[in-house]
């Protein structure tokens, strides 16, 4: 540790006021028996979060350590209580309240949370751009005493408050087609806040963005050899969004690049670890062929397809916004399993939502505003789902369409997008 560079950010920090942005949706229990995990992709607003959940507490009481400084981000993990005590030397203050930002830098930064909380002194937030966060293996090594959520670039009801624009009921026509403007601005852009919020060209902040995941997290994270090919992988995953994915067919489609199957698997895992991108299983009673390929693929904001699609389509843009509202929902029905289906010549459906032992609701999204424009494959998909996996509950999302559509002995639900977002409770 170099005591100089640790003790000029321990000054820094102690003068710091800090920002909590706009206020986040999101809902975290802070127990003072467990570490409470925030992960996101980058720039999703996690330090502000932290700042947030730590509005009611003494500033004097808060140590900050945020692990991409370059002052901390050569610290081995038995050092971190060193820093603990070099602040209260420094500041005649025992914090109370650790905040430790984009931890997966540190290496077996596990030990170093459970000794702080074998202490019982610390409350203790976290955050990390590294799904591992959620694995089962960091839940082990913490022996169940950490609390984990997922936390997005701002979710359509946080791009509103950021914008200032009233989402409040009753909605006036008037106020609707306002609100189906800005919907359509936040698909097209995405949410990532610093995006929402300046002034500056949305277009160089999203390639920026782009360029920090590919290199910092993906390639110089994981010491990749290969970069040609991990670019190739992310470009191919953010341009097929919103669809049905295999990696063999990704390395059918890498023409002159050099590449082997075990390769292309081991890159693919790294992206996803990076929480740039997620994967959807098919959703089978048999574990193997859940875990098989093909899935879908969804980017963490839609935005950052921006930096390598040649054409838009709303439909997609639209599926991957209903798929990042379900993982946000994730975080309060903690049993909430989500995965699409595909009955061969029976049709797909977007999204099933299994929920403990019991299939709940069956989605599909499509850019629709009338029934006219709802493609019979979407009803027949619903159909034959719905008998197979024994579900009633059926709801097609649309662009502004609302009805019911009779089926049988079954109703579909037909709702708009915007009141999806904003009102839709799993």
């Amino acid at each position: 540790m170099d005591y100089q560079l640790v003790r000029d950010y321990l000054l820094e920090w102690k003068d710091k006021t800090w920002d909590e942005g706009v206020k986040r949706d999101l809902r975290v229990e802070n127990m003072p028996s467990r570490a409470t995990i925030i992960i996101g992709p980058r720039r999703a607003g996690k330090t502000y979060f932290l700042f947030q959940v730590a509005r009611n507490v003494s500033r004097d009481s808060v140590l900050y350590l945020n692990f991409e400084d370059t002052r901390l981000r050569a610290l081995a993990s038995s050092e971190i209580r060193n820093v603990i005590r070099m602040y209260v030397e420094l500041t005649s203050k025992e914090p109370e309240t650790l905040l430790l930002d984009e931890i997966q830098n540190i290496n077996e930064w596990e030990i170093a949370v459970r000794e702080l909380l074998d202490l019982k002194k610390y409350s203790i937030l976290i955050t990390g751009s590294s799904s591992k966060l959620l694995s089962r293996e960091i839940a082990t090594q913490l022996r169940g005493r950490s609390l984990t959520y997922m936390i997005l670039p701002f979710s359509l009801s946080e791009y509103l408050k950021a914008k200032n624009l009233n989402a409040d009921s009753p909605l006036t026509k008037d106020k609707e087609a306002k609100l189906r403007s800005a919907l359509k601005d936040y698909l097209e852009w995405g949410g990532f806040p610093e995006v929402v919020l300046q002034n500056r060209s949305r277009e160089i902040i999203l390639e920026e963005y782009y360029d920090l995941i590919l290199f910092k997290d993906i390639i110089e994270r994981n010491a990749m050899k290969n970069m040609t090919l991990a670019r190739f992988l992310l470009e191919q995953l953010l341009q097929n969004f919103s669809k049905e994915i295999s990696v063999n067919r990704m390395i059918r489609k890498a023409g002159g690049i050099s590449l082997s199957k075990d390769t292309t698997y081991d890159y693919v895992d790294k992206i996803q670890d990076s929480v740039a991108v997620f994967f959807l299983d098919r959703y089978s009673v048999k574990a193997h062929e859940r875990s098989s390929w093909p899935k879908k693929a969804y980017v963490c904001d839609t935005g950052l397809t921006k930096a390598v699609k040649f054409s838009e389509d709303i439909g997609k843009l639209m599926e991957n916004a209903v798929f990042l509202e379900l993982m946000r929902r994730k975080n309060e029905l903690r049993f909430l399993k989500i995965f699409y289906w595909s009955g061969a010549n029976d049709g797909e459906v977007d999204f099933v939502l299994k929920q403990s032992d019991k299939v709940k609701e069956l989605i599909q999204v499509t850019y629709a505003s009338s029934r006219d424009e709802i493609d019979k494959r979407e009803v027949d998909g619903l159909a034959a789902c719905s008998k197979i996996l024994d579900c009633r509950d059926l709801t097609i999302i649309t662009w502004n369409y609302k009805a019911v559509i009779n089926l049988d002995d079954k109703k579909i639900h037909c709702v708009t997008l915007l009141e999806w977002l904003l009102n839709h409770r799993v």
